[in-house]
């Protein structure tokens, strides 16, 4: 190991080979005001939190290889979620002169000759926890552990990175998604009470999505939305349909319609792939070798979509399944080339750097904000200024507010908050009526758990970008669609933001003049409750966000609406006073005042 492969500014800036736009040749401002705290405090744990996407495989080799120099470790242990994952730190590191061991097996005792180190999973530490310890006392050893988070999966595996790495002189802890859906303390990360009496995971540096945009470190994401009528069959033989994402219905109605929506044999999911291939075309005009990866519930349903690419694309597109040895050289060989679809389960959800990546498809049914945030992380990853991802997803009520809240910075909690309303109160109607629906599924969950979908058609609903919606709906394959399908694959996220505002407008006045009486039509005699219900929740899904982002409690915004759009409270508030509100919440975060 030599200063040259250590030291300044040779260290490469990004894995694998091409940086992103700016941060060649030096660390990312990020990376460098981080490293500059951990070299200041020297701690024996450090959690780092930063978006996927934002290099912290370099962030931890700048440090590894500082104190391999220093003397501070003569031994580096990188524990990561898969086996892929152990070859592309091993790859990454020998860039910089570290050579570390990916093949190392529990039962080979030693690491090969010629390695400083270790790459394993997490399974293999809680397999073997003793022999991991045995190596970490025999050495002064850095621990780095990627995605920490897994940590927590299971008392076992917790359990076992705690006897393994204990002695260890330090450990670096990273992760881009530091909450969980569960509440089990992650090992060797800070927990801190906050002002709800809510413990909460405490990183040391955190560089969130919303910086490594305004940096241009990653890629703007638009969300592109489908609805559309489904259809299917209860275990009982009743006929159900529902439009996928209606908001007046049960979340068992909501559920079977997006497993229906995804079903390979109806509809949607081949007119959802036909426009994100379009979509990726677009790309591909200033980005040609743009590909897109498609994330599927099964393996069953993946091949089936591979198929339809296939159909559509005339090209075999790659697929990646976990019981497929090769599986790993397939990724890296998709990464390398220019093939224009990739179809995998959950294997390329995390972690997995295939930069040129640019646009998805989120055909599962999982729907946890932590694999939404890593499925999304996969699209990110900015090469140069001015790329774009786009991400096309369901239209259900869940995928929309993750999607919505996309900036927001989320710690993990061991404790859970009470809920609250879309105006930050506790409604105790809310409350009996869930206990009402919990006993009611208690009785009949058997004949409810099951359902034979039937069809399902597609159409365009909007483009969810910066907390904001866009677009009005429409066929697929209409202009209302191929407005947004046609946005230019190289903007910075102001511009886009800009564009989309112009397609919309372009959209509103097409409509109106197709139909010149509609804006003169008489309303309902009777309020349509369902619309209402609707706009409430729209509203409060949109105050929920722009409360994320600002900091400012529910009731407060909802206040500041009413002061500045007039009306009553939002449970008496008509449909027109309900629309004001959500414009002026759209002008908020546009930037217009």
């Amino acid at each position: 190991m030599t200063e040259t492969l250590f030291g300044g500014p040779t260290l490469p800036p990004a894995y694998p080979e091409r940086a992103a736009w700016g941060t060649a040749p030096k660390l990312r401002a990020w990376q460098q005001e981080a490293l500059d705290l951990y070299l200041k405090s020297s701690p024996r744990d450090f959690l780092a939190v930063a978006t996927p996407g934002a290099g912290k495989t370099t962030f931890a080799l700048r440090i590894a290889s500082t104190l391999i120099d220093s003397g501070a470790v003569n031994r580096v242990t990188i524990v990561a979620p898969t086996d892929h994952l152990k070859r592309q730190w091993a790859d990454a590191a020998a860039k910089v002169g570290i050579a570390i061991d990916p093949n190392f097996k529990n039962s080979d005792g030693q690491h090969g000759r010629g390695f400083i180190g270790v790459a394993v999973t997490y399974a293999q530490v809680a397999s073997k926890p003793l022999l991991h310890r045995a190596k970490t006392e025999a050495a002064r050893t850095l621990v780095i552990l990627d995605e920490i988070h897994h940590g927590g999966e299971a008392l076992s595996w917790g359990d076992g990175l705690r006897e393994a790495f204990d002695p260890a002189v330090r450990r670096l802890s990273l992760t881009g998604t530091p909450f969980r859906s569960d509440t089990s303390p992650i090992p060797f990360v800070e927990y801190a009470e906050d002002r709800d009496g809510i413990r909460r995971s405490k990183a040391d540096y955190t560089y969130g999505y919303g910086n490594a945009l305004r940096d241009h470190v990653v890629r703007p994401v638009m969300f592109m939305a489908y609805s559309g009528q489904m259809r299917w069959r209860t275990s009982a033989g009743e006929e159900m349909a529902a439009s996928l994402g209606e908001a007046a219905v049960t979340k068992d109605i909501t559920s079977h319609a997006w497993r229906t929506a995804l079903n390979p044999a109806g509809e949607w999911i081949p007119a959802v792939l036909a426009g994100a291939d379009k979509r990726l075309s677009e790309v591909r005009r200033t980005v040609p070798d743009a590909g897109g990866l498609v994330i599927a519930t099964d393996h069953e349903d993946a091949r089936a979509y591979a198929g339809q690419l296939k159909r559509i694309t005339g090209e075999s597109p790659t697929v990646i399944l976990s019981d497929d040895a090769k599986a790993s050289s397939k990724i890296e060989e998709f990464s390398a080339g220019e093939k224009r679809w990739m179809v995998a389960v959950r294997m390329v959800s995390e972690g997995v750097d295939v930069p040129r990546l640019s646009v998805g498809v989120y055909a599962t049914s999982t729907s946890t904000p932590l694999f939404f945030a890593q499925a999304v992380g996969r699209f990110v990853r900015a090469r140069k200024r001015g790329e774009t991802a786009s991400v096309f997803l369901p239209s259900v009520p869940q995928l929309m507010a993750l999607a919505n809240s996309m900036e927001m910075e989320r710690d993990h909690a061991l404790d859970r908050p009470e809920k609250e309303d879309g105006d930050g109160l506790f409604n105790p109607e809310d409350s009996l009526m869930e206990e009402a629906n919990r006993e009611e599924k208690a009785s009949d969950s058997l004949t409810k758990g099951k359902f034979e979908a039937l069809d399902s058609q597609a159409s365009f609903d909007r483009v969810l970008f910066d907390g904001g919606e866009f677009g009005t709906g429409g066929e697929v394959g209409s202009d209302d669609e191929l407005d947004f399908l046609g946005i230019p694959g190289l903007l910075d996220a102001e511009q886009v933001g800009t564009l989309l505002r112009q397609r919309q407008h372009e959209q509103l006045n097409r409509k109106n003049r197709k139909s010149p009486a509609a804006a003169e039509s008489q309303a309902p005699a009777v309020p349509d409750h369902r619309m209402l219900m609707d706009l409430r929740n729209e509203l409060a899904k949109n105050v929920a966000a722009w409360a994320a982002r600002t900091g400012t409690p529910h009731g407060v915004v909802h206040t500041k609406l009413r002061t500045v759009c007039g009306g009553p409270p939002v449970a008496q508030a008509n449909e027109e006073q309900l629309k004001s509100r959500l414009r002026k919440l759209q002008d908020w975060f546009v930037g217009r005042k």
